[in-house]
C-alpha cells in the first residue's frame, strides 16, 4: 500500500508542476492572456443560454434600429437593436453558439478523420497510402472556398451540409501532416522494439504512433479553428451557409450590410466579434506551439523578462 502511494504521489506532483508551469507561461504572455479572457467571456455568454431566457427573436417595432450605448434601456439593448427591434447583444450570443459550435464540430471531425487516415497511410504505405494521398492532392488542387461553394450549391445550404463540406475541405491538411509525422516516428527505435516484442500494428498505432503525432495535430487543429470560423462566416455572408431563422455572425454581417449608412452597428459588432474570436484562437495557437516546442521556450523567458 505504501509503495503504491509513493508511486502515485510523484506522478501527481509532476502533473501539478506542469499545470503550474503552463499557468506561469500563459501569465507571461499578455496577448495570450487577453485572448483567453475574451474566449472565456464568449464561452460564459454561450453557457448562460441567453437565447432561451431573453427571447432573441422577440420583435419590437418600437426599438427598430435602436442605436447602441443607450444605458437607460435594458442591458439587452446596450448594443442596440436590429431592423426588427430584436436585441443585438442577445442575437450576438446566439450567433456565437452557432458559429463556434459549427467550427468545433467541423475541426473535431476533420481532426479525427484526417489523423486516422494520415497515420494509416504513413504506417502501412503501399496502395492504401498512395490512394489516400492522391485523393488529398485532388482536393487540394482546388481552392477551399470554391469547393465549399460548389458542394453547398449542389447539396443545398444547411448546418449538416456545411459541416460536412468544411470538414472534407480541411481534412487533407491533417492527413498530410499526420502522414509526415508517422513516417518519421515509425523509424524510431522504440517502434522497432515494439515490433520485436510482438506488438501488432493496431497496438503500435494506438500506444506509440498516435501519442507521438497528437501534439502536432492539436496545434494544427487550434489554428484551423479560426480558419473554419472565417469560412463559415464567409459562406453565411454569401447566403450559402446558415439560413434564417437561425443566425450566425456571418449572416448578421450580411443582414446589416444594407444598413451601413443608417445603422452601422448592425454589421459592425458581428464583424468585430468574428475578428476578435479568430484573432484570439490564432494567438492561443501560437502560444500553444511555443509551449510544446522546447526549442521555442526562450521566447517565453524573454517575454517574462
Amino acid at each position: 500500500m505504501t509503495s503504491t502511494s509513493a508511486d502515485v504521489l510523484p506522478a501527481r506532483e509532476r502533473r501539478s508542476r506542469r499545470i503550474l508551469w503552463f499557468v506561469r507561461a500563459l501569465a507571461g504572455d499578455p496577448m495570450a492572456v487577453a485572448a483567453t479572457i475574451w474566449l472565456l467571456i464568449v464561452v460564459l455568454a454561450i453557457l448562460a443560454d441567453a437565447s432561451s431566457l431573453l427571447g432573441e427573436n422577440r420583435i419590437s417595432l418600437k426599438a427598430r434600429n435602436l442605436p447602441p450605448f443607450d444605458f437607460g434601456q435594458s442591458w439587452t439593448l446596450w448594443l442596440g437593436a436590429d431592423a426588427l427591434g430584436r436585441p443585438l447583444l442577445v442575437r450576438l450570443i446566439q450567433a456565437a453558439s452557432t458559429t463556434i459550435g459549427i467550427a468545433l464540430v467541423t475541426v473535431l471531425t476533420s481532426l479525427i478523420g484526417g489523423t486516422l487516415l494520415g497515420v494509416i497511410a504513413g504506417y502501412f504505405g503501399g496502395i492504401i497510402g498512395n490512394l489516400v494521398m492522391r485523393v488529398c492532392d485532388i482536393i487540394l488542387g482546388f481552392p477551399t472556398l470554391l469547393v465549399a461553394l460548389f458542394g453547398l450549391y449542389l447539396f443545398g445550404p444547411s448546418v449538416g451540409n456545411l459541416i460536412i463540406v468544411l470538414a472534407v475541405t480541411r481534412m487533407p491538411a491533417y492527413i498530410r501532416v499526420a502522414r509526415a509525422e508517422t513516417l518519421e516516428v515509425r523509424e524510431r527505435l522504440f517502434v522497432d522494439a515494439a515490433r520485436v516484442f510482438g506488438g501488432g500494428p493496431v497496438w503500435i498505432l494506438r500506444n506509440h504512433i498516435l501519442p507521438s503525432v497528437a501534439p502536432t495535430m492539436l496545434t494544427l487543429a487550434s489554428v484551423n479553428l479560426a480558419m473554419v470560423m472565417l469560412f463559415e462566416s464567409g459562406l453565411s455572408y454569401l447566403g450559402l451557409g446558415i439560413q434564417p431563422p437561425a443566425v450566425s455572425w456571418g449572416l448578421m454581417v450580411a443582414q446589416g450590410q444594407g444598413y451601413l449608412s443608417s445603422a452601422w452597428w448592425l454589421g459592425f459588432f458581428p464583424g468585430l466579434a468574428v475578428m476578435l474570436t479568430t484573432m484570439s484562437f490564432n494567438l492561443l495557437a501560437n502560444w500553444f506551439r511555443i509551449v510544446n516546442d522546447p526549442s521555442q521556450h526562450w521566447r517565453l523567458v524573454s517575454r517574462r523578462r
